[in-house]
């Protein structure tokens, strides 16, 4: 019961992250590093993904490739939080310098989750 809500949660977080992207992309836009090209393309990209990985992970069929997905993305977008951290760039119009700094740790956990919520029975069926 524990590994549903929690899976139906980071679905829940990760859509509506995804969908962030395309409400506000200017400001995911402001914490891309400099050294990525096509800071509003890549914001676009990973809130496709991420509207894809909290779909999939509801989709037993899907939900370990999306679990997966999701683990690439929480380490392709890390350089995006360290950046924001070093640079105390806000995340929208106010800097929280010491969240910008939990987050980076956090990344962890979401991998975790996702890897956990991802991972089928020990009969290796998809748990629902």
């Amino acid at each position: 019961m524990l590994k549903i809500v929690l899976r139906w949660l980071l679905a829940a977080f990760m859509i509506f992250a995804g969908v962030s992207h395309f409400l506000i992309p200017d400001k995911f836009a402001k914490i891309v590093p400099a050294f990525l090209p096509y800071p509003l393309a890549l914001v676009y990209v990973s809130g496709v993904f991420e509207i894809l990985g909290g779909l999939g992970l509801l989709i037993p069929r899907m939900r370990r490739a999306a679990s997966w997905g999701l683990i690439a993305l929480f380490i392709a977008v890390f350089p995006a939080n360290v950046n924001m951290a070093v640079y105390e760039l806000p995340l929208g119009d106010t800097v929280y310098p010491i969240g910008n700094w939990v987050r980076l740790p956090f990344q962890f956990v979401l991998i975790i989750w996702a890897w956990w919520v991802g991972r089928g029975d020990r009969d290796g069926s998809p748990s629902d």
